[in-house]
């Protein structure tokens, strides 16, 4: 009942954080920009993509010969039918992923003998280390994202579980033997 109590306060504390690290710090924004020329760009994926929504890479062929090494190449995430935007959907799809991400960090931390409030919050820290690792890190690396866009997202990431962890190490304690 621990590790749920725990999942749910640190999965309350991330979705404020993340209000906090995108609403009112802009840190979600970092490295993101606007088209240049949108309407005219917008309307010549329209024409050219149509109905396809997806994710497309250009060039598909990353090993493609040194003489298109010149040519541009990107990562488009397309919906022809609807624009991004923040929905109660998106964010009680957002709440419940994070969480699931607390209910597991303190499985982990559980699993832990660590007695000190600080070891139990830098546990969970590290958790969020490992996550942003893993997802911003290959973005950069393969799909070209913004150097500015993936620390500031791993930064996010990483205080998430911070701030998670304050409130779950004063749950979750060490098993007594």
């Amino acid at each position: 009942m621990r590790i749920l109590l725990a999942g749910l306060a640190g999965g309350i504390v991330m979705f404020l954080w993340s209000f906090v690290a995108h609403d009112l710090t802009g840190l979600g924004m970092v490295g993101v920009g606007t088209l240049p020329n949108e309407s005219a760009t917008v309307a010549t994926l329209a024409s050219s993509i149509g109905d396809k929504k997806g994710l497309f890479l250009f060039p598909l062929d990353m090993n493609a010969n040194a003489s298109a090494a010149t040519a541009p190449g990107g990562l488009l995430v397309y919906n022809p039918h609807s624009p991004l935007a923040m929905t109660p959907a998106n964010l009680v799809i957002e709440f419940l992923t994070e969480i699931v991400e607390s209910i597991l960090a303190a499985w982990l931390l559980a699993q832990t003998a660590l007695a000190a409030y600080a070891m139990r919050v830098g546990f969970v820290t590290l958790v969020g280390v490992v996550g942003a690792l893993v997802t911003n890190i290959p973005y950069w690396n393969w799909y070209a994202f913004p150097l500015d866009y993936t620390l500031a997202n791993s930064l996010i990431e990483v205080v998430a579980f911070l701030v998670a962890g304050l409130a779950m190490a004063a749950l979750v304690r060490p098993k007594t033997a």
